[in-house]
């Protein structure tokens, strides 16, 4: 049975973070630069201290390293995944793309490299948090008529309850970036979004030259909605473009 993270916080809940970092300096300058701007924070050294405060805490979302001992952050961020449903950002040494692929093809919903600005990981954390509330409103949207839910090709995605069922009923599960990525496809069906309006829906900024982190977040969420994701239907590539979500969509 999947783990779910305590409700999102709103801006006046204390909102729960847990660092996973081996390094003591590290989570010690992470502890208290995300106290002093209103955040609880816990700190798990280890895959056995991640697992322990993820099943007995209210964790809002998790920041791990991916070079810890034993048990590495990619085979954490999979746990994480199937056991768990809240929002990670990977934060680590690791540059390298093919790093950062397998991070995002897991299901992280960020990825930060060290050194990093705390500032800018602040904004991070804060934007994935705010994705991660139902109330988030995309930008942009279909003209409301007071309905959270949207009918597609069989499917139906529920803004409010972050839920996706399938043709036959069955509950589909998104992490919190699909999500937020197919919500803005569906509220923009039809329209060609290119790579970086889609990081700036989904991540909060611009990409850069070799961001390839609303690729993979789309072939991700093809193997879920496509017949054949190989040959894709609904959410087609647009070349030189962006991405167009086909299907019509009625609010339901």
């Amino acid at each position: 049975m999947a783990i779910s993270p305590s409700p999102t916080p709103s801006p006046s809940q204390q909102a729960h973070v847990l660092v996973v970092d081996d390094d003591a300096e590290i989570t010690r300058i992470l502890s208290r630069y995300f106290t002093t701007h209103g955040f609880r924070v816990s700190v798990a050294g280890d895959g056995t201290q991640l697992r322990q405060l993820i099943g007995a805490e209210s964790i809002d979302i998790v920041m791990l390293d991916l070079g810890l001992p034993g048990e590495d952050g990619l085979s954490l961020t999979r746990y994480l995944r199937e056991h768990w449903q809240g929002p990670v950002i990977i934060v680590t040494g690791r540059g390298e793309s093919v790093d950062r692929v397998v991070g995002l093809e897991l299901g992280a919903d960020d990825y930060v490299t060290k050194p990093f600005d705390l500032r800018e990981l602040l904004a991070r954390v804060r934007s994935v948090l705010r994705r991660s509330s139902p109330a988030l409103p995309a930008k942009a949207p279909m003209p409301n008529t007071g309905s959270r839910r949207f009918a597609f090709d069989g499917y139906v995605l529920d803004t409010q309850s972050h839920g996706l069922l399938g043709p036959q009923g069955e509950s589909i599960d998104l992490t919190t970036g699909e999500f937020v990525l197919l919500r803005v496809l569906v509220e923009h069906a039809n329209q060609v979004l290119s790579r970086d309006q889609l990081m700036t829906h989904v991540h909060g900024r611009d990409a850069g030259p070799y961001d390839r982190s609303i690729d993979v977040q789309i072939g991700r969420l093809r193997r879920k909605i496509e017949l054949d994701p190989a040959r894709p239907q609904r959410i087609k590539s647009i070349r030189g473009a962006g991405y167009l979500f086909s299907p019509s969509v009625q609010r339901v």
